[in-house]
């Protein structure tokens, strides 16, 4: 146990991978090191492994290496490392798909030449069809062979073991018939063609995954590279790297903000779509918060950087993406299952064809390309790409829209939510209660106020402020033996005078018809009551999001069930049900006691999700099945939930739902097509009904198609802006 608290998780990017049996295999020998427990993405080409203290980075390192993989750390610059590298590799494999093609075409462009009467008359001298066929198959395949080999001394196989096998097959043979001169056909161009159509199979893959990622990329490039800080009076140009906390920093009119900050003076609207996706702008004034990467407008703006370098709100929008993007959703373990034992049986059923078709036909050169069309046919990549892919877009289209997914389990599990149960206070409301009466009773309103904010005046309670806020011109009295009893109220001295200030049930005064009647009005009621009774009541109300009614509508049109969790009193959390339209709710829950309500919705059956903004809601977050964190609220809540919204609108809720179903609903297509191309694929292959060059573009295309479904994705936006 004594390493459990050494536990870390470190990113690791990862080189070499081809196909979904590469990283199942990568996966299955990291999780068999001690001290490791390890995640693979191929579509990210990443590896998360969570390392306890008998592990260090440079055993996994090692442990990739002896695979046939690399690995390296990810950090600050990886990713433009990675991209500058990608393209480098880009531009050469483009440049040897070119010289493929050359030396590819005049094979496959004899076989045209070679259907009429006198066919064989056309045909290339085989000397040149050796000539031509050997380049492409040793020089522009050799990474199949060298795929094949770090496979194979790993432990695995994988689709190069699959192509290098298929095509030496072929190329093997018709070398033998033209060396010796036999009277057998040649199949030069099967293998040239198929190497070269998996080559750019590869580079319409490689472009398209690159896309995936636009989500992430488009989010750094928002951030500015350089700030103007303020230096001894002077305001001098520095990299946004240098910034510390406190440092004071120069917005001025459409400049992007560098890191995040609160405005010291200066007016202007800012335009935060990038992280809420709404396109109207905020306005920003002396204490206001701004945030890394947002558009200034038209004024300028002197903060004070309260968040810098990873402790931006970007870049945790940045690592949450990544990380979501680089999760493992539970539907793709079928595939990995499939993926790891998919070349073996393929090798098996290629071999089963071959001594099929010779000992039926006894024709070996028929059974030989048959063999190498089942080789050529199948291939784990699309199966390895359907999950990842779309859930690397979905997640991206999320984080535009302000919705931030922790990992794909949530993303798909959200779609399939039953019940859902919201805070009322910072969720349905806006969290920011008013004062709106004071009946006096023992007291006089203004002596009553003033008491009350002095029993507060240290509190961070919502309805603290509301009386704080109704009072603050007035000189405070000191508060003495302050204490605070969840749920009910708070205690002190004022004065001299013991005073409680409290819920009515708490004091007593639940019966009194003032309070009635306040409650029945949607208010929540506080009173103060010293040793003598009550001095006053307090009603303060908290008005609901202009949003949330048409939200909790579009929810329950989804067939959702939705409860509200509060701890006002029955008459007043009546009248804020119905004003937002939500039918069931609990009453008089103790922060304590959410969690539990929580288990009870869950005890009735059917997947449960909460909504909540505050450190009270973290627990009822942790306990629920599905759960969201509205933007504004309380790290603790943001840090518990399983999906955020960036916005504090409800709406968010229903559109990440959306964004559950439509990203799950293109996962559901690419597993079908997937499955169905090799389920038809190896068989007509097998039954000597596929030319291995088809079976070779139809490889290539699967992988594609299954990656181009997922970019459809793109399209999503959000019911409430749609």
């Amino acid at each position: 146990m004594s390493g459990a608290g050494e536990e870390r998780v470190v990113e690791f990017a990862i080189g070499g991978m081809t196909c979904a049996a590469c990283s199942a295999r990568l996966e299955k020998v990291l999780n068999r090191q001690p001290g490791m427990q390890a995640n693979v993405n191929l579509a990210a080409e990443r590896a998360r492994v969570r390392l306890s203290d008998a592990a260090d980075e440079a055993a996994v390192i090692a442990a990739v290496g002896k695979a046939g993989f690399t690995a390296a750390v990810v950090d600050a610059g990886t990713r433009e490392r990675e991209k500058a590298e990608k393209q480098r590799v880009y531009r050469k494999e483009i440049n040897r798909f070119r010289i493929a093609v050359a030396l590819t075409l005049p094979l496959v462009g004899q076989m045209l030449f070679m259907l009429g009467e006198h066919g064989h008359e056309n045909e290339l001298p085989r000397w040149l069809q050796l000539l031509l066929a050997t380049p492409v198959q040793f020089w522009i395949g050799w990474r199949f062979y060298d795929g094949a080999y770090k496979a194979l001394r790993g432990g695995g196989a994988n689709m190069d073991v699959l192509v290098a096998l298929g095509t030496s097959m072929a190329w093997g043979f018709s070398a033998v018939v033209t060396l010796f001169d036999l009277d057998q056909h040649v199949y030069f161009e099967a293998g040239a063609a198929v190497i070269t159509l998996v080559l750019l199979g590869k580079l319409l893959e490689a472009r398209a995954k690159a896309r995936t990622s636009e989500a992430i990329e488009a989010l750094i490039r928002l951030q500015p590279k350089t700030a103007r800080v303020e230096r001894d009076g002077e305001w001098i140009e520095l990299p946004v790297g240098a910034l510390m906390p406190g440092d004071v920093f120069l917005v001025r009119p459409g400049e992007n903000v560098p890191v995040d900050g609160e405005v010291v003076d200066g007016q202007s609207s800012v335009n935060e779509a990038m992280l809420t996706g709404e396109s109207m702008p905020v306005g920003k004034q002396a204490g206001d918060r701004v945030f890394a990467a947002t558009a200034n407008g038209q004024g300028a703006l002197r903060c004070k950087a309260t968040g810098v370098g990873e402790q931006t709100l970007l870049a945790g929008i940045i690592r949450l993406v990544g990380e979501a993007q680089g999760s493992k959703a539970p539907v793709q373990r079928l595939a990995d299952r499939i993926s790891g034992i998919f070349v073996p049986v393929v090798c098996g059923i290629a071999l089963a064809t071959f001594v099929g078709w010779w000992s039926v036909g006894g024709d070996f050169a028929e059974a030989l390309v048959n063999a190498v069309a089942v080789l050529v046919i199948a291939c784990p990549c699309a199966l390895g790409l359907a999950t990842p892919t779309a859930i690397m877009v979905g997640t991206g289209q999320g984080a535009r829209a302000g919705i931030l997914v922790r990992n794909a389990e949530a993303l798909e599990r959200a779609e399939k939510i039953a019940v859902l149960a919201l805070d009322k206070t910072g969720t349905l409301t806006l969290g920011e209660p008013q004062l709106t009466d004071v009946v006096p009773r023992a007291a006089g309103r203004d002596e009553a106020l003033r008491l009350a904010a002095g029993l507060e005046q240290h509190s961070e309670h919502p309805l603290a402020r509301a009386i704080l806020a109704a009072v603050s011109a007035v000189v405070l009295p000191p508060v003495a033996n302050f204490a605070a009893l969840a749920g009910h109220g708070v205690g002190g001295e004022v004065d001299g005078r013991a005073l409680r200030l409290g819920s009515p049930d708490w004091l007593g005064i639940a019966d009194d018809p003032a309070v009635g009647e306040l409650q029945a009005a949607g208010k929540t009621v506080v009173g103060l009551a010293d040793g003598a009774g009550v001095l006053a009541l307090f009603a303060i109300a908290d008005a609901l999001r202009p949003t949330s009614r048409a939200a909790v509508a579009r929810l329950r049109e989804r067939g959702i069930r939705v409860v509200m969790l509060t701890g006002d009193n029955a008459a007043t959390a009546a009248a804020i049900a119905a004003e937002a339209g939500i039918a069931e709710f609990r009453a008089g829950i103790l922060p304590g006691d959410k969690a539990a309500a929580v288990a009870e919705l869950k005890a009735g059956g059917g997947l449960v999700a909460m909504v909540g903004d505050g450190i009270n809601d973290a627990p009822a977050l942790a306990a629920a099945d599905v759960s969201f964190a509205i933007g504004a609220g309380s790290d603790a809540a943001i840090e518990a939930a399983d999906l955020t919204l960036i916005r504090s609108d409800l709406h968010g809720v229903a559109d990440a739902i959306d964004l559950s179903a439509a990203t799950l609903g293109k996962i559901r297509q690419n597993l079908f097509f997937a499955f169905i191309y090799n389920v038809l694929g190896i068989p007509l292959a097998a039954l000597g009904w596929l030319n291995p060059v088809v079976a070779g573009a139809a490889m290539a295309m699967s992988s594609v198609s299954v990656v181009s479904n997922s970019l459809l994705l793109k399209r999503w936006r959000p019911g409430s802006r749609a």
